[in-house]
């Protein structure tokens, strides 16, 4: 017991010391120099990437070729395919800024713009008929029998002659990209007027 009492009271003499020398070493040294916070800071997207004439050239064609060669009426397609459209389209917007001053790439380029707002509205057109397809479909009951059924569209010839329109908006500005057109929204048509009776432009060429 007496020798544990006096390692104690070594401890309380010594270990003062200790500290106060460690501050006097601490307090000697040079002062660390500051840290700058670069890491939280946003990175801007550069790149030092250039892609020759000819290559931007050949993705255009590719790129546009792949989004055309497309089913634009298959939305489950649509819905797998776009992200990496999307991701390549932003790519190739980059790339091909070197060369838009010339006639050939500055025209191939506004063609795929083109092709993708085209896209895209008929993508936005076509799923409200479907989904106005759909609602009929489940107004008519249980296989069409008339049990349980769902809400009716009360405005149904509206909704039909706003697609209708729209229809006939893509064809008259964008007279190239009528194929697809009528893939899409042109068929997106004929499938609701088969549920609901309205006209449209095209509809002798669904044999209506």
């Amino acid at each position: 017991m007496t020798a544990l009492m006096g390692t104690r009271r070594f401890a309380a003499r010594v270990l003062p010391r200790v500290v106060d020398t460690q501050k006097q070493l601490l307090l000697a040294q040079p002062p660390l120099p500051p840290i700058y916070k670069f890491a939280a800071a946003a990175r801007p997207y550069v790149t030092v990437q250039r892609c020759a004439r000819d290559e931007v050239l050949a993705k255009l064609d590719e790129y546009h070729a792949t989004v055309m060669s497309t089913n634009w009426a298959d939305y489950l397609n649509l819905v797998y395919s776009a992200p990496f459209w999307e991701a390549e389209y932003e790519k190739l917007t980059i790339a091909v800024q070197p060369y838009l001053h010339e006639s050939v790439v500055g025209a191939k380029f506004s063609t795929v713009q083109e092709m993708m707002d085209v896209l895209y509205q008929c993508e936005d057109v076509r799923d409200h008929l479907n989904e106005l397809a759909e609602l009929v479909t489940r107004a008519s009951g249980f296989m069409g029998t008339g049990y349980a059924p769902g809400e009716k569209v009360e405005n149904m010839d509206e909704n039909a002659k706003l697609c209708s329109e729209a229809y006939n908006k893509l064809l008259e500005k964008h007279p190239d990209f009528k194929p697809k057109i009528e893939q899409t929204v042109g068929h997106g048509l004929a499938v609701l007027r088969a549920k609901h009776k309205f006209k449209f432009g095209s509809m002798h060429r669904y044999f209506y």
